[in-house]
């Protein structure tokens, strides 16, 4: 599991301009299962994405392929960690 930190490197005008292309590329990754959260930091310097049931490679491979990554709007840390316990009500994989 990964908590990806998105980090404006741009004005805020520049990120509004390509958010549009970062809703459908976060949409995308939602629907294949890679993308289990993700939201705006507050305040609006960023964004936080939870990622699951991928290897760090192909992670780095969906993050470059990002708007904000190809207009260079933003970067990327990325914390790997392993949940060992969920509360009640929360359905997230959990490596064995």
């Amino acid at each position: 599991m990964y908590i990806i930190d998105l980090i404006y490197t741009a004005p805020l005008e520049r990120i509004d301009d390509a958010l549009e292309a970062h809703r459908a590329f976060l949409t995308q990754q939602f629907e294949a299962g890679v993308f289990v959260a993700a939201g705006p930091k507050v305040p609006r310097n960023g964004g936080i994405i939870l990622a699951v049931r991928i290897d760090r490679d192909k992670l780095d491979e969906i993050l470059a392929s990002d708007p904000f990554a190809e207009q260079n709007l933003a970067r990327y840390e990325v914390t790997e960690f392993k949940a060992t316990r969920l509360a009640p009500g929360v359905n997230l994989p959990i490596p064995a």
